[in-house]
Parts: C-alpha cells; structure tokens; sequence
C-alpha cells in the first residue's frame, strides 16, 4: 500500500500540501494525515471523496505518538512515497525574560525532537523514489532576536535535510527543506506572534486558506 504522510495538516501549509499531494501524486492511495486536531483533519479529507484518509489525531509532542506512528505503518506494510514535516510552533520574547519555558520547550520539542523522530520512524518504511519534505523558514538563515528559539530550531531542520539528504542518496530518496518566509496562517495566532520586525517589514508569501 503506497502512503503520503503530512504532519501538521490541519490548517495552514500543512492542509495546502495535502490538496497537492493528492493533486500531483494520484498514484498514491492512502494519505495519512496527522495533527492534534482530528476534526480538521476530516473536513480536509471530506474534500477529495474520492480519496483514502487516515486521520490520526495525535500530539507530536507526546514520544508514545511515534511508537504509535511506527506500529500502523507496519500492520499495514506501507510503502510510504512522501512524507511532508510540516508541523511546527513559534513564539516571541527573549530567553530568560518574556520567553516562558513552557513556549520555549514545545518550540524545541515539536520543531526538532518530533520532526527528527517523525523522520527516524518513517524512513524505514521507504523505497527508492520517495521524497522527504521538510518545512524550515527563512529564519533558518540567520539568527532573529526575540523569535531566537524558532530560527535556531529552523537552522536545525535545515541542517538536518542537507545531512540525511546524503545518507539516503545512494537509497534513491530524496530530502528538501522547504524555507518559507511569513505566510498569513494560524502559525502567528497560535504562537502568540506579536511585535516582531520581521514579520513587520518582510513581504508575506501569497495567503494559504
């Protein structure tokens, strides 16, 4: 059974790869869609009747949801084709004054553990001509202060792409980070976003729905 796994797929970037994967891969016959919000996901999928969903409503910054992860992939002996990592979190403020440890924790935990674990758990269910893409940032480029957390935890993920895109080279799998600037999501809602430069003066990509 071939299978495109998107995480983060409930809003945003994550719910745009999905109706292109769906577009641009109609060999494909199981998309996995995987976010905390199983609800979204399933009006996602409600868009391509056609179309076999597995919508798993799991939190990445739990280890067990990996395990979890792993086992379905092997009962159902998947033959995964694309794998997108897109979820993923920012927040604002210094570290050590305005930053809590809270938000800097889940910036760490879901921008580096959980796309490294996501990654380490699917490549096994791999062949050749399958693609890893991995969402990074324009942030990944140099350091930002007061968003410091996030564009270190982008530098990781693109780093992390050049490094396993030439270990899975001679397998015939392909790795891109994909380096967005700021885009008119949930992401800034969400990670309480608010009186950052960058987002003030950079143009935004053109609006995802």
């Amino acid at each position: 059974m071939t299978a495109a796994v998107i995480t983060g797929a409930s809003a945003g970037l994550g719910a745009e790869f999905t109706r292109q994967l769906v577009r641009e891969f109609p060999e494909i016959e199981e998309f996995w869609l995987i976010a905390r919000r199983v609800g979204k996901l399933e009006e996602l999928a409600q868009q391509f009747p056609d179309k076999k969903f597995v919508c798993m409503g799991l939190n990445l910054l739990d280890p067990k949801s990996f395990r979890y992860l792993g086992e379905k992939l092997a009962e159902q002996k998947a033959d995964v084709r694309v794998l997108v990592n897109n979820a993923g979190c920012g927040t604002t403020g210094n570290i050590g004054f305005g930053a809590t440890s809270a938000d800097v924790m889940r910036v760490v935990d879901l921008n580096v553990r959980a796309l490294t674990m996501v990654t380490q758990t699917v490549i096994p269910f791999m062949t050749r001509g399958a693609k890893i893409i991995n969402v990074s940032s324009i942030a990944a480029f140099c350091p930002t202060p007061r968003m410091t957390v996030y564009s270190a935890s982008k530098a990781y993920v693109s780093a992390f792409t050049g490094g396993i895109a030439d270990e899975l080279r001679p397998k015939g799998i392909s790795v891109t980070a994909v380096c967005p600037g700021p885009m008119a999501t949930e992401f800034l809602a969400v990670g309480h976003v608010v009186d950052s430069r960058p987002f003030e003066l950079l143009p935004y990509c053109d609006q995802v729905q």
